[in-house]
C-alpha cells in the first residue's frame, strides 16, 4: 500500500488507517538502521531537499539520514547563505528548487501554513517539519511508533501532556494523532500556556501537574517555547519547574512502567530533571532513533515506492 496522497502536512488530514499504515511500514525500516551497511535501494534516484528555515538537530539529521538510507540524493538548503538573504521569497526558492528536478521537499518555517502553501504551488511532495505553532506531524509518528513499540498498543492508554502547550506544534500534533488511536489525552500546564478551547478536541485539561500525570501510562513533558512566547507567561523559570517540572518523586504518581517523553531539546532542571531524563523510564534517546525509521517510512510511502 501507499499513501494516496502527494503530501504530508498535518496529522489532522491523515485518518487512523494512514497512521497505522506509516507506523507499520517504519516498523519494517527500522532494522535496516541496525545493519553493518545501513541502506536499501528503495529510494535511489530520487533527490530529497530538506529546506529549514528554523535551527533544528533532530528532525533537519533525522530526515537526512532517512533519504540516505533509503538511497536519495539529499540537499540541504542553509537559508542565510542562499538567495533568501537577498529577498527570495519561500514560493519561489522553492520553485528554483523544483527546477532542479526535486522529488521532495522538507519544510520547515516560522510561518503557520507554510507547508500546505507551498504543497499548493510546487509539484515536488512537501513533508511538514514543523510550521509556526500549527504542527508537526512527523514528530507525533515517532512519538506514536515509540509509545506502540513500548506498550504494544495506543487505544487506552493515558498520556499526560505537560507544558507549554500553547506555543507547542508537538502537542498540536500529538493530541490529534493519540485521539484518533484511541488514546485518553490529558494537557497539563499553567492557565497562561494553555490553548482556549481544548477539550473540543477531546482532551481532559488541568493546570494541577500531580493531578494530570496521576496514574499516567507516559508523560510527555514539553520544553518552554520562550522564543515564541514574546512575553513572560510566567514568574520564573525556578517557580516553573518547582510547579510543572517532572522529578523522581514526581514520577511516583504515574503508573507503574510509565514513559517519559520529550521531542527535545531538554531544559534539564526547568521541565525534566536529569535524574528523570536519564532514568530507564525515559524513552526520548529511542524518540530519536525511531525519528529515523518512522521519516524512511514517510518519504518511502510518499514517494510512490510502496505502490
Amino acid at each position: 500500500m501507499s499513501l494516496k496522497r502527494k503530501d504530508l502536512l498535518s496529522i489532522a488530514s491523515l485518518s487512523a488507517e494512514e497512521i497505522r499504515l506509516i507506523l507499520e511500514t517504519a516498523e519494517s525500516f527500522k532494522e535496516v538502521s541496525g545493519r553493518e551497511i545501513k541502506k536499501v535501494p528503495a529510494l535511489r534516484g530520487k533527490t530529497v531537499v530538506n529546506l529549514f528555515f528554523e535551527p533544528s538537530t533532530r528532525t533537519r539529521t533525522s530526515f537526512e539520514l532517512a533519504a540516505k538510507r533509503l538511497s536519495a540524493d539529499v540537499i540541504n538548503f542553509v537559508p542565510s547563505s542562499s538567495s533568501v538573504t537577498k529577498g527570495e521569497s519561500l514560493i519561489d526558492t522553492a520553485r528554483n528548487i523544483e527546477a532542479m528536478r526535486a522529488d521532495m521537499i522538507v519544510l520547515r518555517h516560522p510561518a503557520a501554513g507554510s507547508a500546505e502553501t507551498l504543497a499548493a504551488t510546487v509539484r515536488a511532495s512537501v513533508i511538514n517539519g514543523g510550521d509556526g505553532w500549527h504542527e508537526h506531524p512527523t514528530q507525533a509518528l515517532l512519538d506514536l511508533f515509540t509509545i506502540q513499540e513500548k506498550k504494544r498498543t495506543i487505544q487506552g492508554l493515558r498520556v499526560a501532556i505537560v507544558g507549554d502547550l500553547a506555543h507547542s506544534r508537538v502537542a498540536r500534533s500529538n493530541i490529534q494523532a493519540l485521539t484518533k488511536l484511541g488514546a485518553e489525552v490529558r494537557a497539563v500546564g499553567p492557565p497562561t500556556m494553555m490553548p482556549v478551547g481544548l477539550e473540543r478536541l477531546g482532551v481532559r485539561v488541568t493546570y494541577r501537574m500531580d493531578e494530570g500525570i496521576r496514574g499516567a501510562d507516559v508523560i510527555m513533558m514539553l520544553r518552554l517555547q520562550i522564543e515564541r512566547q514574546g512575553r513572560a507567561l510566567f514568574p520564573s523559570l525556578r517557580e516553573y519547574a518547582t510547579l510543572y517540572g517532572l522529578n523522581a518523586d514526581r514520577l511516583k504518581l504515574a503508573e507503574a512502567g510509565a514513559l517519559v517523553m520529550h521531542p527535545g531539546p531538554i531544559n534539564r532542571g526547568v521541565e525534566i530533571a536529569s535524574d528523570v531524563a536519564d532514568s530507564v523510564s525515559s524513552v526520548i534517546l529511542e524518540q530519536v532513533t525511531n525519528g529515523v525509521a518512522v521519516r524512511m517510512g514517510v518519504l518511502y510511502l510518499l514517494s510512490g515506492a510502496a505502490a
